[in-house]
């Protein structure tokens, strides 16, 4: 710098040293702050807008060395690259890039003309079908017009037709009604005739059939109707009948059954008033009945024949049936079997 101040601030820092000392305080210190810039900003923003880059470079730079005494004239980025090929793929994707904006401009070109050509076909088709459209609406109307007269003669030919035909039909419909008139006059005279036979039979009915048959049913109603009374006083009588055969037997039950009780009450008093003896006595007496139907199946056995040894089970069970037999009786009936002789005996042979 030129300026007096900052001439001796650049000859305090850089007196006694030669050129190349000086060009390398000043590179170091672009350097420095070229890599602080660099980290702020990106790959692409660096390669794509040198000019920023070095401008940013400047207005860092530009205090720090003005402090030596030195001013940054200019700063020019001459080139900017990388060791590991990534600027150069940069470039490599602008190209392809610019190269596929390309071939969409020349296929977006080409769609464009494909359309226009569409269009100008379509608008060319439109024209032909309206042109063949008025010619049809025009045939269409031709034979519309032509329907319409051919319409118009024949609905004038129908009705021709149509009157003579109804004519026609008019004078035979009045033939008709003269034939009917006729015929309706001829049946008037034959259902007088008709009419007049039917007074004849009606009356010879019943002169002949009408008044007998009469009399006949009501004769048959009358018997009809005295049967039917007949019939209700037998079916009354015969309910009375049977209403006083049922509380004649009603009564008869009841009798029975007030009789039936007051025998059951006597006995369960006498049986109060029995002793001991006459309980036995009932017991002995009413046995032999017991007896009597516990042995009714064996009497269509002819033969028994048991044959034991001296340890058979049959023996034993025989033997454990008449010890036990008194003692079930006592449980059952109330009387001691034990106190008989003969079952004494019989129990104590056992034994």
């Amino acid at each position: 710098m030129t300026e007096k101040e900052l001439l001796a601030v650049a000859c305090e820092q850089f007196l006694g040293k030669n050129v190349h000392d000086i060009k390398n305080v000043v590179l170091q210190t672009l350097e420095g702050h070229l890599r602080s810039i660099l980290g702020t900003l990106t790959v692409e923003q660096i390669y794509q807008d040198r000019d920023q880059f070095a401008k940013l470079v400047r207005e860092v730079a530009a205090p720090d060395v003005g402090r030596m005494g030195i001013e940054i004239l200019s700063f020019t980025i001459k080139d900017v690259y990388d060791k590991v090929s990534y600027l150069s793929s940069l470039g490599k994707t602008q190209t392809a890039a610019v190269q596929r904006d390309a071939d969409i401009g020349v296929a977006e070109a080409e769609r464009d003309a494909g359309i226009r050509e569409a269009d100008c076909k379509r608008e060319m088709l439109d024209v032909k079908f309206m042109a063949d459209t008025k010619v049809a609406d025009s045939k269409r109307a031709f034979e519309m017009q032509k329907a319409a007269f051919s319409q118009e003669i024949n609905v004038k030919t129908a009705e021709a037709q149509l009157a003579y035909e109804l004519q026609g039909a008019k004078e035979q419909q009045k033939i008709r009604q003269e034939e009917i008139e006729i015929e309706v006059v001829q049946r008037r005279k034959q259902i007088d005739v008709e009419e007049k036979e039917i007074i004849r039979m009606d009356k010879e009915l019943i002169a002949t059939i009408r008044r007998p048959a009469e009399a006949e049913a009501h004769r048959m109603q009358e018997i009809a109707e005295g049967e039917k009374v007949k019939q209700m006083l037998i079916a009354q009588a015969e309910a009375e009948k049977i209403r006083k055969i049922g509380e004649a037997e009603a009564s008869v039950i009841k009798a029975i059954g007030k009789a039936e009780a007051e025998k059951m009450k006597l006995k369960a008093e006498a049986y109060q008033q029995y002793g001991e003896a006459a309980k036995m006595a009932l017991v002995l007496d009413a046995l032999p009945q017991i007896a009597a139907k516990v042995a009714a199946p064996l009497t269509k056995v002819d033969e028994i024949v048991i044959l034991s040894g001296d340890n058979n089970k049959l023996t034993t069970d025989v033997n454990r049936l008449l010890a036990e037999l008194p003692a079930s009786v006592h449980a059952l009936t109330g009387v001691d079997l034990s106190k008989i002789p003969l079952i004494q005996k019989a129990t104590g042979a056992q034994a």
